[in-house]
């Protein structure tokens, strides 16, 4: 069995590891062993006597904020009685600001007052652990190449040295790193490299400059890929200009496509010239074939009025306009009264006349600027712009008389034909979507078919 109490305790400090401070109850430091010394950057000299208050001590907490001076190791361990476990405090170096982290332990040896009472402080270094990350990591698994040389030797032939490539330049150019490392990124160029583009590279190097390319370079088996670089000087911290690094892309892919529609570009060019020839010839009947399509798009082939598509277009620069205005929208929907019966009796032919001369009546009783249009079937539409109800009552009350007492013949036979209107007026401001529009005037229209039919009511 070995005896604790022969071991030299003070050769095993000297040794350990572990950082290990001894203060006094007055929280000045008695001891600090050589790892401790080590491990805060501080001479053996500097630590002995320092106390806790000494405002060169720099602690932040695991946030990195700044360490409440209660919270110090041993003033915490003074306060509490207790002894602190696995504490992780950070200490800023005022030289470089970094910081260092470290797992603290401390615990008070001895009676608090008594002559031999001491606070013993241990703590490890932690920072790697620290690391939410590594550069070097970052670099090695970056997807774009990355290569560092040295910033000397830029003249010709030699180039500057390769210090640096990460994974991806290994795996875009065949070449390890141990192939590279020492060598010239001049050994990647090659007979068809730009000579313009790499004396605009030399140029920017030998100002210590930032410099932006497209660059044909070739890999070990001498096949050639194109690279977007963009190169940036690396400082010292005295601002020197040491190295440079280069982060390039690969755009092969991209280039070759560039390639591949150069050609079909002029491919393009000559079916270009033919197919203008083709669409001369074509033009004017297209113009022809253009206006009977609008015409179809836009108006009803059979009573020639606009149709629901060009009515809502229109209804949406009236609506417009009167918000402008701060006026009122009118909204009126007409429906032919006992139109299927005429239909019945005397033929589709027949009801197609009454259509005809029901919409002659509508687009002369209204303005250019007003909307109208064959709604569908027996229904039609119209919408102006007003100040007052009367003007929209005014409206259907020629409306009605007209309809009421045209002539309507077919065979030999004289047709009466009337008409319920139902109209919706309402500040255009008031508007939120056409729908309410037409399904208030639907309902309206459908008020005037139950009570009689040949009116209107208006809401």
């Amino acid at each position: 069995m070995i005896n604790i109490d022969n071991l030299n305790i003070k050769n095993i400090l000297e040794h350990a590891h572990i950082g290990v401070i001894i203060h006094r109850a007055d929280t000045s430091v008695v001891y600090a062993n050589p790892a401790a010394i080590q491990l805060l950057n501080l001479s053996y000299d500097q630590l002995i006597g320092k106390d806790a208050y000494d405002p060169q001590w720099a602690f932040v907490d695991e946030n990195g904020l700044p360490l409440e001076l209660s919270k110090y190791p041993v003033n915490q361990v003074l306060n509490s009685k207790q002894r602190i476990e696995n504490k992780t405090i950070g200490l800023i170096d005022h030289t470089t600001k970094d910081i260092s982290w470290f797992m603290v332990n401390a615990y008070m040896e001895g009676h608090e007052g008594a002559k031999n009472c001491f606070i013993v402080v241990t703590f490890s270094d932690i920072t790697e652990q620290k690391k939410p990350f590594s550069a070097e990591d970052i670099l090695e698994n970056a997807q774009d190449i990355i290569i560092v040389t040295e910033a000397d030797n830029i003249e010709y032939p030699e180039g500057p040295k390769i210090v640096y490539v990460n994974r991806a330049f290994e795996k875009l150019t065949g070449y390890t790193k141990d192939e590279v490392i020492g060598e010239s990124p001049r050994i990647l160029q090659g007979s068809l490299t730009d000579k313009e583009a790499r004396k605009s590279i030399y140029q920017a190097l030998r100002k210590k400059q930032s410099v932006s390319q497209t660059l044909l370079n070739y890999d070990k088996c001498g096949r050639p890929y194109w690279i977007d670089m963009n190169i940036i000087p690396l400082k010292n911290n005295s601002g020197q200009v040491t190295h440079f690094a280069a982060i390039e892309r690969d755009i092969s892919q991209i280039k070759f496509h560039q390639e591949q529609l150069a050609n079909r570009n002029n491919d393009l060019k000559a079916l270009k010239a033919n197919l203008e020839k083709r669409v001369r010839e074509r033009t004017l009947s297209l113009q022809q074939a253009k206006t009977q399509l609008e015409s179809m798009a836009y108006f009803d082939p059979l009573t020639q009025l606009p149709n629901r598509r060009f009515f809502s277009i229109h209804l949406s620069k009236l609506i417009a306009a009167a918000k402008r205005r701060k006026e009122m929208i009118a909204l009126g929907l007409i429906d032919i009264d006992n139109f299927k019966s005429v239909n019945d009796t005397f033929g589709h032919n027949a009801g197609d006349e009454i259509l005809k001369k029901v919409a002659e009546i509508i687009s002369d009783l209204f303005r250019h600027e007003d909307a109208i249009c064959r709604y569908g079937g027996e229904e039609f539409a119209f919408s102006i712009i007003i100040n007052e109800k009367d003007q929209a009552e005014q409206a259907c009350d020629r409306l009605l008389q007209a309809i009421r007492n045209a002539q309507y013949q077919f065979e030999g036979s004289s047709i009466t034909i009337t008409a319920s209107i139902g109209v919706f007026t309402t500040l255009a401001e008031h508007i939120e979507n056409e729908h309410e529009l037409y399904r208030n005037a639907d309902s309206l229209m459908y008020k005037a078919k139950q009570n009689g039919k040949n009116r209107y009511y208006m809401g």
